[in-house]
Formats: C-alpha cells, sequence, structure tokens
C-alpha cells in the first residue's frame, strides 16, 4: 500500500475514559460534564463548598456576637491581666471587711455571744461567762474574728468578681443556667446558717448546761471553746443545706432521677442522720433530730424541684423530635 510521503506518523486519538461517576454523563448527549481535579462534578463540589461556607460563616457569626462591637478579642496576657485585677478586688473586699470588724470589735463580739446570752437569760442562776487560760488566746479570738468573719461577710463580692471574670466565656444559655444555681446556693446557705446560729447553737449550750447540772459539773468554758463550736456549727450546718442544690443538679445532669429519689427514701433518712450526727457536736438526740427534720425536707423539696427539671426536659426532647420529624 502506497503512503503519501507528506503525511506524518500520529498517534491515534484515544477514546475519552468513562467518568467514574455516572450521573456526571449528560443523558441527553451524552457528553461528560466538566470535571474538578478530585473526578467530582463541578456543581456537585460547588453544592459542598456552599455548605462548607454556610457552616463557617454561621460559626464566625456566633463567636462574633460573642464580643460586643468595637471590642477585640482578649489574647493570654489580657486573660492575666483580668485574672490578676479579679483577685486584686477579691483580697481588698476580705481586707475592707476584716478592718470593719477589727474597726467594731466589741459590738461583733457582742453579737456572737447572742446564743449564749439567750441561754444564760432563760437560766440565771447558770454562770456562762468565758475565761482565757493563756495570754496569746486573746489575740487568737481577735484574729480568727476578723480573718474568718471578713472572709464569710466578703463570699457574695468575692463570687461576683468571679463571675465578672468568667462571664465573657459563657452564652447566654450558660449564664442562665449559672446565676440561679449561684443564688441557690448562697441562699441555701445563709438559711443554714440562720438556722444554726438562732435555733441550734442555743439548742447545744441548753442540753450542755443541763447535762453539766446532772452531773454537778461547773461550766468552764474559754473563748477558743466557744468559738470553735459556733464556727463549726454555723458553718457545718451551712454546708449541709446546700446537698438539696447537689441533688437538683445532679438529676439535670441524667445522674439520678426523681423515681430513684422516692424509692431512696429509707436510705436518704438514714444518711441525713449521719450527717446530723457529724455536724452537732453533742451526741444527744434532741439536737440531731432538730438538724435532722429541715434536712429531710429539704430532700423532698429537692425531689419536687428535680421533677419539675425532669418534665421540662422531657417537654424540651418532645419539641426537637416533632421538629426533626416535621423536617
Amino acid at each position: 500500500m502506497n503512503r503519501d510521503p507528506n503525511e506524518t506518523d500520529q498517534p491515534e486519538a484515544e477514546p475519552a475514559p468513562e467518568s467514574v461517576y455516572p450521573e456526571l454523563r449528560d443523558e441527553e448527549t451524552g457528553a461528560v460534564r466538566a470535571e474538578d481535579e478530585d473526578g467530582r462534578g463541578g456543581g456537585e463540589r460547588e453544592n459542598v463548598d456552599a455548605d462548607n461556607v454556610d457552616e463557617w460563616e454561621d460559626e464566625e457569626d456566633e463567636a462574633a456576637s460573642d464580643i460586643a462591637p468595637g471590642e477585640r478579642p482578649m489574647g493570654f496576657f489580657d486573660h492575666l491581666e483580668e485574672l490578676r485585677w479579679m483577685i486584686v478586688k477579691c483580697v481588698v473586699a476580705f481586707g475592707v471587711f476584716a478592718a470593719g470588724i477589727g474597726v467594731f470589735l466589741r459590738q461583733a463580739n457582742q453579737v456572737l455571744l447572742w446564743p449564749l446570752h439567750r441561754v444564760q437569760a432563760e437560766n440565771a442562776a447558770v454562770e456562762l461567762d468565758l475565761g482565757t487560760r493563756s495570754v496569746m488566746e486573746s489575740f487568737t479570738i481577735v484574729i480568727q474574728m476578723c480573718g474568718l468573719g471578713g472572709l464569710v461577710m466578703a463570699l457574695p463580692f468575692m463570687f461576683f468578681f468571679v463571675g465578672q471574670f468568667i462571664r465573657p466565656a459563657l452564652n447566654d444559655r450558660e449564664v442562665r443556667l449559672v446565676l440561679p444555681v449561684c443564688l441557690s446556693a448562697l441562699g441555701l446557705f445563709v438559711v443554714g446558717a440562720g438556722f444554726s446560729f438562732f435555733f441550734l447553737v442555743p439548742s447545744t449550750i441548753r442540753v450542755s448546761v443541763e447535762l453539766n447540772e446532772l452531773f454537778g459539773f461547773v461550766m468552764r468554758w474559754t473563748p477558743e471553746a466557744y468559738y470553735s463550736l459556733l464556727l463549726w456549727l454555723v458553718l457545718g450546718v451551712g454546708a449541709a443545706f446546700e446537698f438539696p442544690l447537689l441533688i437538683v443538679v445532679l438529676v439535670w445532669m441524667g445522674v439520678l432521677s426523681t423515681r430513684k429519689l422516692i424509692g431512696w427514701w429509707r436510705h436518704s433518712l438514714l444518711v441525713i442522720f449521719i450527717i446530723s450526727a457529724i455536724v452537732t457536736p453533742t451526741p444527744d438526740p434532741v439536737t440531731q433530730t432538730a438538724l435532722a427534720v429541715p434536712l429531710y425536707g429539704l430532700y423532698w423539696l429537692a425531689v419536687l424541684v428535680a421533677s419539675r427539671v425532669e418534665k421540662r426536659r422531657a417537654a424540651k426532647v418532645a419539641a426537637e423530635e416533632a421538629g426533626e420529624s416535621l423536617e
């Protein structure tokens, strides 16, 4: 067969490969649509990229919403500076209240001696005057009164300063959750401390006086012994009154349920009496029962609040499931 000398050897064109994505071939013309470097169709890639961009924009908008207009995000050293000022404000609050107690030390001492004076007024024949046994005991009492009293009175302000420090890291939903918890904790502690100071401490002193009269002993209390008793009862009962809040939080987290709490009422009664025996310094059943009764009432109050929390959570889950089914 004769070949034209002007013709050159050219490789035969290979047929276009079939796309690994059949959906990229046009059904009418059979032509393959343009593919990107990943082998995907341009339209599909554009849809995926558009979805990613929308998600990124939503995340950026959510992050930017936490920053007030005109403010810039805080860096590491900015946070350290805020932490330093928070600590300074807490120390200043403690110093102000401690100094205030030092200035009005006599009046503060009379307030703390009120339970003792109340029992003495009921039984004038009993001598309940306090007496020191060492040279430095009075100085120790002054330091304890100023230090512990200043700390207790400054605690609400310290919590407020700490809340100001962590507020930028919380969203509105978390703030609405944390704020009621903190206020409830403060309220329960104040109620427990007040119950102990006005009722439980005089009851404990009264039982001690009756026991001393029974055995013919002479009451010779020292200021250190009295203030230690007062401190232990007031702070201990105030802390014990926090347990209903712990129950509600555990139910909200899903660790406990109201069904279990109702079924454990006998066990809870035993635990409450054990707590009362630990907190109260006297082994008499009167003082222990006086503390156990309100604690048991708070237990059932916590069960009631926890049941409402469960109902709200169940309603929220049902609403979310209904919304998903509609979509």
